[in-house]
């Protein structure tokens, strides 16, 4: 009897010492889209700077030594404008005498010719042979060419004078310079460049595996970083014939129609190459987060009708600016995670919160 009655003690207080039954955890808050319609051809935007159609590098022609600069950079210069200025002692110098030498060269023309004249006067009347009289004129014939000889000396040297100022070629904006008084400068080197900012390109790089979707003369949008708000019309004026050796692609240059004074020089834009009979892939575009790799397969997880979670080996296909395509592995109306898929398991009971499709 008391060993019974132990028992019965022993039973109530082992059944009071068990924790009761925890409640199964609630369903974890997931971040779903709906996929929708097959995806839309992805036009190319590509990232470019903002250049002058026309930029000239502009130097003396003559070696000397810079003592005046007339412009900084961003000045606006107008066509034959004075930029910098050579020491033109030694020019001035050599023109002058430059040009005694054509007025001696002058004199002795004029004595050559007085005296083949006398010759000739002489040779009438039987005074002196002919071959004196060939003397005569060879030498005036000389006396011509040494004198067209000088004549042109002294006009190179009354250009090089001109030459010690260096004036703009063209109108526009002054974007570097290299000249600064005491500086001596070789003729040839760049002391100057002029960009004409009445024309405007974008100068962007196209991959080469795109290049099928650049065509010459064909219509781009184009919007500045600066102000994306606004876009341009720009038409595709150049494309490189070859690819450019560092980056493998080519540099294709866009104009810009409509520029305003809110487009600066070096400025970066993006460059959308219009596709004009825009189709609908045979994929579907999902965000690049909603794509996993499991065992080296391609995995995206479905939620089920029950709220589940499921994996879903799929196709991947192109990554793109926007998202990535799926080729095959899903239909539209399915619902698939688009967050924290790496922390998943199969048939976890989620709580779906739905975000718009891209």
């Amino acid at each position: 009897m008391k060993i019974r009655r132990f028992e019965l003690v022993l039973l109530t207080l082992l059944t009071g010492c068990d924790k009761p039954a925890e409640p199964p955890p609630p369903p974890r808050p997931a971040l779903v889209m709906v996929v929708g319609a097959k995806a839309a051809a992805n036009p190319m935007v590509l990232v470019g700077e903002v250049r002058p159609r026309y930029e000239s590098s502009q130097g003396f022609r003559i070696n000397g030594k810079v003592i005046e600069r007339k412009v900084d950079v961003s000045a606006h210069v107008r066509k034959g404008q004075v930029i910098a200025r050579l020491d033109a002692a030694d020019t001035n110098l050599s023109a002058a005498a430059a040009l005694a030498d054509v007025r001696a060269a002058e004199a002795s023309y004029s004595l050559a010719v007085a005296e083949v004249e006398r010759q000739r006067q002489l040779f009438a009347k039987k005074f002196i042979s002919a071959s004196a009289l060939d003397s005569r004129e060879a030498e005036l014939k000389t006396a011509s060419a040494k004198m067209a000889h000088v004549k042109a000396q002294a006009n190179v040297s009354t250009n090089q004078t001109q030459y010690t100022n260096l004036t703009a070629d063209r109108e526009g904006v002054v974007t570097m310079i290299r000249a600064e008084p005491g500086q001596v400068i070789q003729a040839g080197d760049t002391v100057v460049k002029i960009a004409d900012t009445k024309e405007t390109d974008v100068l962007v790089a196209v991959p080469e595996s795109r290049m099928t979707e650049v065509k010459l003369n064909a219509a781009v949008t184009i919007k500045m970083w600066a102000d994306r708000q606004k876009a341009y019309t720009g038409v595709i004026r150049e494309i490189a014939p070859a690819a450019d050796s560092a980056t493998r692609a080519f540099n294709v240059r866009v104009t810009i129609k409509d520029a305003d004074e809110s487009v600066k020089l070096g400025m970066t834009s993006g460059v959308k190459f219009n596709q004009p009979n825009e189709q609908q892939t045979e994929e579907f575009l999902v965000p690049t987060s909603a794509l996993t790799e499991i065992n080296g397969k391609k995995i995206v997880w479905v939620i089920d009708t029950d709220n589940k979670a499921q994996p879903r080996e799929v196709v991947a296909g192109l990554f793109r600016e926007d998202g990535v395509l799926i080729a095959d592995g899903l239909q539209a109306g399915e619902k698939i995670a688009i967050a924290g898929v790496h922390t998943l398991i199969k048939n976890q009971q989620v709580k779906p919160v739905i975000e718009a499709a891209p």
